[in-house]
C-alpha cells in the first residue's frame, strides 16, 4: 500500500451485502489549495455510503484525500469530484459526501454531494 499521495481508491467485497448498512468515515484533516490565492483551504470530509457489493479500504481512503493537499480546487468542484470517484470505484447503494471547509475571509463552506436514494428505513 502506498505510503505517498494516490488517486487509486481500493475497495474490497462488501461482507454482508444482503443488508443495508451505513458506512461513515469522517476526516477532520483534509487540505486543499484556493485556486485563486493558492492558500490551503481546510476542511473536514464526511463520507457517507451504504454499499452495494464493494466497500473501500481506509488507507487507500486517506492517501486518495491526502492526494488534494497540493491542488487548486474551488471547494464545489472538489466535493462534486470526490463524489464522482467514490460512486465509480464502489457504485453503492447510497453516497454522500459533505465538505465544511473553515472560516476564510470570514465565511465557512459546506458543500454537501449526493448519489442515489436513501433508504428511509433506520438509517439515519
Amino acid at each position: 500500500m502506498p505510503t505517498k499521495p494516490s488517486k487509486k481508491l481500493i475497495t474490497f467485497k462488501n461482507p454482508n451485502p444482503e443488508k443495508d448498512y451505513l458506512i461513515e468515515c469522517v476526516t477532520p484533516e483534509f487540505t486543499c489549495l484556493c485556486p485563486v490565492t493558492g492558500q490551503p483551504d481546510f476542511a473536514t470530509m464526511e463520507i457517507r455510503y451504504i454499499p452495494d457489493k464493494l466497500c473501500v479500504e481506509l488507507k487507500s481512503l486517506k492517501v486518495y484525500l491526502w492526494s488534494y493537499r497540493n491542488e487548486g480546487a474551488y471547494h464545489e468542484a472538489v466535493t462534486n469530484k470526490i463524489t464522482d470517484d467514490l460512486v465509480q470505484a464502489l457504485h453503492p447503494r447510497w453516497l454522500e459526501v459533505k465538505s465544511i471547509f473553515l472560516v476564510r475571509g470570514g465565511i465557512t463552506t459546506t458543500v454537501t454531494c449526493r448519489h442515489g436514494e436513501r433508504l428511509s428505513h433506520t438509517l439515519s
